[in-house]
């Protein structure tokens, strides 16, 4: 008894101290352990912004150069398509797809880069009203200049006659003008109309049905008109019976600006050369279906023939030797695109490289507000393109539209 008693009461002494420790335990307040500084992560930078879009529809022109505007590059948002780029940037349809082959115009991949092409060599003809070349789908006005002033011009895409119904070279002028015309097409153009299931009235009042849009100009050529649209998605197309077409809000603005009297000059220039910063540029445009001269057989005669003598006296001048390979290459794959074909070359591929990557917007000052209630879908499109054919050939004299 006596041994078990010292265990006994080790026993309890451990207890005892048990429990103490316990609440010892139990009221001594919570203290949070200190936490470490959290390693700051460096995050990326945002992208800087991208240059806003330069208006592409005014320039200066310099006395020495024969190129206006600047070669830009954007990026393709969700839903966008071609027409959606070109109506923004104010180029036709043929403009912006040649300058992008392989790109689908309607399901283009979002978030790539296209090629807007908004740099242009001025054509080959005397710079006073109203310049159309039909091969580059462009028309050019050149206001009067008044004294100390520097020359500009205004230039806007177009749509041209489509075959069999070719819009005329030559020169006439603006005979007269008028908002909210009625449109009279002719015999024929109305007998085209109904063989593609598709009959017009003989008269068709001002409104969004009228093909002319809200401002024409009539020419000295009976018949053939300048004039606006109900299909802007067109512009950039040969789908007129010969008429020249505009988008709607170009033609609002040269309405204002152009005075009946103004001469017109067509031409038809698929390779343009000119002059700019002592070299030689050639900017090369499809040649039309329907151009009489053969380019395949007699290239380097008529080429040789579209070098103004201005122009070869500036090459000889400054000692400046033309590379006939970089014309061929150029005139063989043309996308619309200005490139030096003397000293210093640099190939289609690097000036497309070289494009400043605007932001994708329409460009602060353009006529455009970005508003459109017409359709623009590629059901449409495809209507317009549908038109371009010929029902039969044509006569010589026929009233246009």
């Amino acid at each position: 008894m006596n041994d078990a008693y010292p265990r006994l009461r080790a026993l309890s002494m451990l207890c005892l101290l048990t429990a103490l420790s316990a609440c010892t335990l139990v009221n001594t307040p919570w203290k949070q352990q200190p936490v470490a500084a959290p390693v700051p992560v460096a995050l990326p930078l945002p992208p800087p912004a991208l240059p806003e879009p330069v208006a592409t529809h005014r320039f200066e022109v310099s006395s020495d150069s024969d190129l206006v505007g600047v070669l830009q590059s954007t990026e393709i948002g969700k839903e966008d398509t071609l027409p959606d780029i070109a109506r923004r940037f104010n180029v036709g349809y043929e403009e912006i797809v040649r300058a992008n082959p392989g790109v689908d115009p309607w399901v283009p991949k979002v978030g790539s880069k296209v090629l807007v092409p908004t740099q242009f060599l001025l054509p080959n003809a005397p710079r006073e009203g109203v310049i159309i070349n039909v091969a580059a789908m462009r028309i050019f006005y050149f206001p009067k200049r008044k004294p100390g002033e520097p020359q500009v011009v205004y230039t806007h895409p177009i749509g041209v006659g489509k075959v069999g119904w070719s819009t005329p070279e030559g020169v006439t002028k603006v005979v007269s003008r008028q908002k909210d015309p009625t449109w009279r097409p002719s015999a024929a153009v109305r007998k085209e109309h109904a063989e593609n299931d598709d009959p017009i009235p003989a008269v068709v009042l001002p409104g969004p049905d009228n093909p002319l849009g809200k401002y024409k100009f009539n020419l000295g050529w009976p018949s053939y008109l300048i004039h606006g649209t109900n299909k802007p998605y067109g512009v950039g197309l040969r789908s007129s019976h010969g008429c020249i077409r505009l988008y709607p809000e170009d033609i609002e603005k040269l309405f204002d600006m152009i005075p009946v009297g103004t001469p017109v000059r067509v031409v038809n220039q698929p390779f343009v050369f000119g002059w700019h910063r002592g070299q030689l540029y050639l900017q090369a445009y499809t040649v039309l279906d329907d151009d009489p001269r053969d380019w395949t057989k007699a290239r380097h005669s008529l080429l040789s023939k579209s070098m103004t003598p201005r122009l070869q006296k500036l090459l000889k001048d400054n000692g400046v030797e033309v590379d006939w390979d970089a014309i061929s290459s150029i005139v063989h794959k043309p996308r619309g695109v200005a490139v030096p074909v003397s000293g210093e070359l640099a190939t289609i591929d690097q000036r497309v490289a070289a494009a400043t990557e605007v932001q994708n917007r329409v460009p602060e000052g353009a006529n455009w507000d970005g508003a459109d209630d017409v359709a623009r879908d590629e059901a449409s499109f495809k209507q317009l393109l549908s038109e371009r054919e010929p029902a039969a050939a044509r006569p010589a004299t026929r009233p246009r539209s």
